[in-house]
C-alpha cells in the first residue's frame, strides 16, 4: 500500500470513521501522519485533596463515599457523587452522562483527573477523567497525545488509527536539503513525525516539534522569496496616473483622515504610478481605518479604466464590505458586485459574464473569487483583507486571475516589525499606528470568576441602553480534555442570569457556514442581545452597536488573539468595555493579562507578548490566533522562524535554492 491511499486502507478504519476523518481534512494515510496532536497530557502522582490547587489540572486518588445522584435541570442532566481520601472530600460533577450511575459505587477507588474549583465552600471537580489503578499506571508511562476531534470521533480512535499508519512512514520523503538539517541540528523527518505522535518524554517532543515547525516556516519562506523575485522583475502593466476621483472622495469624508492613512495612501499612490508592480502590506491595528485606504486605492484603479477585487475570509465580512464600498463609491459611477459561495447559481453566472466583459469595476467576495470559472477583463488590483487567514497559494491564485496585477494586503494582526519583514518578505510594508479621532479607547479590566455576577449586571444595563454584548468561551462543548468554559453549556445556563426579554444565541466553528452567517447577520441586525461564541468571531463581524466583550478563561489565549477579540467592540462612538475573566491565580497568567489591561496598542502588546513567550513553548492550547501554520506560531517560535529565514539565505549564498516543485506535497498550510 502507498502513503497516498485513503485512510480506510488502515486496519480498523471503516467507511464511517473515514468520513469523520474527512471532516477534519484527513483523507489519505499521509494526511493522517501529518495530523498532529494539539496538546499532550501528562499523568503524575496523585495529590491529597486538601493540597490540590484550585484551577490547576490535578490527579487525586479517592474512594466513592456516596450514591450517584442524577437529576434534570432544564435541558441538562446533572450527575454527582462524593469522593474522599484521608485529607478531604470532593464533589464530582458531570453533565448529560447518566450512565455513570452504573460506574461509580460506594467503596470503589478511582484516580480522578481534572480541575478543582470552590463552590459555596465545597471542592468540585467537573467532568473528571476516571481510571482504575491499572489504567492509570499505563497512562503514567508516557505522554498522551490529544488530537483535534469532530463529533463521533474519539481521541482513542484517532490514536489507534495513527499507530496503524506508522508503518507507512518510510515512504515519507525528507525534502529539506541535508546541509540545512546538519547546520541547524534537525532530526530526520520520519523520526520527528513519529515522535510528535508518540513522544518518549518532553525533551524528545521538543526536538520533534522543532523539526516540523521548521519545515512549515522553511517552505513558506522559500515560496515567499520566489514570489518576491517574480514581482521585482514585473513591469507595471496598469499605471494609475489620474487621482482626481480619489481627491474628490476624500473631500466628501465627514472626518479627517489620520496621518497613518494619509502616509499609507501616499505610498500606495507612488507604487501604482511607478514602473513596477505594487506588492504592499498595510498593517494597522484593529479599527485604524485600513478599509478606507483600500477603498480609495480601488477607486483610483477603476477610474483609470481597470478592475479591482477584494477577497475576505468570511461571507459576513464580504457582505459588510460590499454594502460600505457600494454605498460610498456608487455616486462615483463605480459598479460593485458581491460574489460568495452562497451566491445563487444564476447570480454567479451573471456576475461571471459581467466580470469577463468588463461590466463590473469592483468585485468583493470570499474564496469564490479564485474559482476556475471566474475570469476578469483587466484585473489591475487585488486586495486581500486579514492576510493571516489566507495562504500564499490563495493569494497567488487571485493574482493569477490578471496579468501581474498590483497586490494590496491588509492585516490587523499586530506583528513586530522584525518578524513582519521575515513573514512578508515579498511585500513592502506600511504601518498605520494611529486611530480615528472619534473612537474612544476601550476600557479594560482583568478579574476572577467571582466577578461574573457583577459583569452580568453591567451587561444587562448596557442591553437596556440598546447595546449588544459578546461572551467568548475557549471550547465548543464540555469534555474536550480541557477545564474551561464552553459555548454549549454556557449559553444554555446564561438564560437564568438574565431576564426573559434578553435574546441569547450561540456561535461556534462546528456550525455550517449558513448557520454561522445567519447568526452573525441576526446579531448585526440587532436581533440578538448576547452572542456567546468561540474565537470564530475573531475576524468577521463589524457591529458598531456592540459595546461589551467578556472573555472567559482569558489566560488560555495569547495576547495577540485577545487583542483581536477585543477589537470586536469599540467600533462605534459609544464607550466600549473588555472584561477578561482569569480562572488562574498564577502570577505569570495575571502578569500577561495586565499587559493587555494597560494598553490598547496592538503593536506594543505584540512586542511584549514576544518577550514573554519563549521559543521552547511547543505544547498546550494554541494561543496566537495566527492561523497560517498548523503547528508553528510566529510569536512562540520566533527563533525557529529566524533560523528558517537564515537557512533560505544560506542556500541562496551557496546557489542551492530549495526545489519548490518537490515541496508541493509537503503537508503545510500554504
Amino acid at each position: 500500500m502507498k502513503i497516498q491511499e485513503g485512510v480506510e486502507s488502515i486496519k480498523g478504519v471503516g467507511p464511517k470513521t473515514a468520513a469523520l476523518f474527512r471532516k477534519l481534512g484527513v483523507e489519505t494515510v499521509e494526511d493522517l501522519l501529518c495530523f498532529y496532536p494539539r496538546t499532550y497530557l501528562r499523568y503524575g502522582e496523585p495529590v491529597a485533596i486538601s493540597e490540590a490547587e484550585a484551577g490547576a489540572r490535578v490527579t487525586v486518588k479517592g474512594t466513592v463515599s456516596s450514591y450517584v445522584e442524577v437529576k434534570k435541570v432544564k435541558s441538562l442532566t446533572l450527575v454527582t457523587c462524593m469522593v474522599r481520601d484521608g485529607s478531604g472530600m470532593v464533589k464530582l460533577l458531570w453533565y448529560n452522562s447518566p450512565f455513570l450511575k452504573q460506574v461509580f459505587h460506594i467503596g470503589q477507588t478511582f484516580y480522578l483527573v481534572g480541575s478543582l474549583t470552590i463552590r459555596n465552600g465545597q471542592m468540585v471537580m467537573e467532568h473528571p477523567e476516571y481510571y482504575t489503578q491499572q489504567q492509570y499506571d499505563q497512562l503514567r508511562a508516557a505522554l498522551q497525545p490529544v488530537y483535534p476531534l469532530t463529533e463521533g470521533l474519539s481521541n482513542k480512535a484517532v490514536t489507534k488509527a495513527v499507530a496503524g499508519a506508522l508503518p507507512f512512514l518510510e515512504q515519507l520523503a525528507d525534502r529539506v536539503p541535508e546541509q540545512v538539517r546538519n547546520r541547524f541540528g534537525l532530526l530526520p523527518l520520519q523520526e520527528a513525525v513519529r515522535g510528535s505522535h508518540f513522544p518518549k518524554d518532553m525533551e524528545r517532543l521538543a526536538e520533534c516539534r522543532k523539526r516540523l515547525i521548521f519545515d512549515e516556516f522553511f517552505w513558506f519562506l522559500a515560496r515567499m522569496r520566489r514570489m518576491r523575485e517574480r514581482t521585482i522583475r514585473a513591469d507595471n502593466r496598469f499605471p494609475v496616473g489620474d487621482w482626481s476621483a480619489v481627491e474628490k472622495r476624500i473631500e466628501t469624508l465627514p472626518f479627517d483622515m489620520t496621518e497613518g492613512q494619509k502616509e499609507a495612501l501616499r505610498e500606495i499612490r507612488a507604487d501604482l504610478s511607478g514602473a513596477g508592480v505594487m506588492n504592499r502590506l498595510v498593517q494597522g491595528d484593529v479599527g485604524s481605518g485600513k478599509t478606507l485606504v483600500a477603498e480609495l486605492a480601488m477607486l483610483a484603479v477603476v477610474k483609470n479604466g481597470y478592475q479591482a477585487a477584494l477577497m475576505v475570509p468570511t461571507e459576513v465580512l464580504a457582505m459588510q464590505h460590499f454594502e460600505v464600498v457600494n454605498r460610498n463609491l456608487s455616486p462615483f459611477g463605480v459598479r460593485v458586485e458581491l460574489l460568495c459561495g452562497s451566491t445563487r447559481i444564476s447570480a454567479k453566472r451573471r456576475i461571471y459574464q459581467k466580470l469577463a466583459a468588463g461590466e463590473v469595476d469592483i468585485v468583493i467576495g470570499t474564496h469564490a473569487l479564485i474559482q476556475d470559472k471566474v475570469a476578469y477583463r483587466n484585473l489591475a488590483l487585488v486586495v486581500t483583507d486579514e492576510q493571516h487567514r489566507f495562504g500564499v497559494r490563495q493569494r497567488t491564485l487571485l493574482s493569477e486571475k490578471g496579468q501581474e496585477p498590483h497586490v494590496l494586503v491588509m492585516s490587523a494582526t499586530p506583528i513586530p516589525r522584525t518578524l513582519a519583514i521575515i513573514m512578508y518578505g515579498d511585500l513592502d510594508i506600511s504601518i498605520m499606528k494611529d486611530m480615528p479621532a472619534k473612537r474612544k479607547p476601550i476600557k479594560n479590566c482583568v478579574v476572577g470568576p467571582k466577578y461574573r455576577p457583577t459583569a452580568y449586571r453591567f451587561m444587562a444595563e448596557q442591553i437596556r441602553q440598546g447595546h449588544q454584548v459578546y461572551i467568548i468561551c475557549p471550547m465548543v462543548e464540555a469534555g474536550e480534555k480541557m477545564e474551561a468554559e464552553n459555548v454549549t453549556e454556557y449559553s444554555e445556563s446564561l438564560a437564568d442570569a438574565f431576564s426573559s426579554g434578553v435574546r441569547i444565541a450561540a456561535l461556534h466553528g462546528r456550525m455550517t457556514a449558513d448557520e454561522k452567517n445567519n447568526i452573525m447577520q441576526a446579531f448585526i441586525r440587532k436581533e440578538i442581545d448576547i452572542l456567546v461564541s468561540t474565537t470564530v468571531i475573531e475576524v468577521g463581524i463589524d457591529n458598531p452597536n456592540a459595546t461589551v466583550i467578556m472573555i472567559e478563561n482569558a489566560e488560555r489565549f495569547g495576547l495577540a488573539q485577545l487583542h483581536q477579540l477585543r477589537g470586536r467592540v469599540g467600533r462605534g462612538e459609544a464607550q466600549s468595555y473588555c472584561i477578561m475573566l482569569c480562572a488562574s491565580d498564577k502570577k505569570e497568567a495575571l502578569d500577561r493579562l495586565e499587559i493587555l489591561n494597560a494598553s490598547n496598542d496592538g503593536f506594543y502588546i505584540a512586542n511584549e507578548d514576544l518577550k514573554l513567550r519563549g521559543p521552547g513553548d511547543f505544547f498546550g492550547v494554541r494561543q496566537s490566533g495566527e492561523l497560517l501554520f498548523s503547528l508553528g506560531d510566529i510569536y512562540q517560535h520566533a527563533e525557529i522562524l529566524k533560523q528558517a529565514n537564515d537557512a533560505i539565505a544560506m542556500l541562496e549564498r551557496e546557489g542551492a535554492e530549495p526545489d519548490l516543485e518537490l515541496s508541493e506535497d509537503v503537508k503545510i498550510h500554504l
